[in-house]
């Protein structure tokens, strides 16, 4: 039985790219960052290192070879924030690219791109 998700695997182009944006802009952890010395490099970060699910930046053009069957499309992540607010007005001043704060029936939503133009989203949670 899966009772938890433990990690999201994000296929990016540039790692270190990345990396800079998920940690610089969206202050996330490193939980940790490997490399196998053979292009296989991986980077789990985290919003805090006490999170039960982590993103893995892998390289997208290194697991493409080794595996082509892969989908590695972006995955459709939703965050969730106790200050909505406050976040989106960081996000902006921070200039990542951000999509219209919207009220849904039971809570506000907003989305945001990365650097690489992946969107996600990010919920209200109270």
């Amino acid at each position: 039985m899966i009772n938890n998700v433990g990690q999201i695997m994000l296929y990016v182009n540039n790692q270190d790219e990345s990396l800079k944006f998920w940690t610089e802009k969206l202050g996330f952890s490193v939980v940790s960052e490997e490399d196998n010395g053979q292009g296989l490099r991986w980077i789990e970060i985290a919003p805090t290192k006490e999170a039960q699910t982590s993103i893995i930046l892998h390289n997208k053009e290194f697991i493409a070879k080794m595996q082509p069957e892969l989908n590695l499309n972006t995955p459709s992540l939703m965050f969730y924030s106790e200050n909505i607010d406050e976040l989106y007005k960081d996000f902006s001043e921070k200039n990542i690219k951000l999509g219209e704060l919207v009220k849904m029936p039971s809570r506000r939503v907003f989305n945001f791109a990365d650097n690489e133009e992946n969107y996600f989203a990010v919920m209200e949670k109270k």
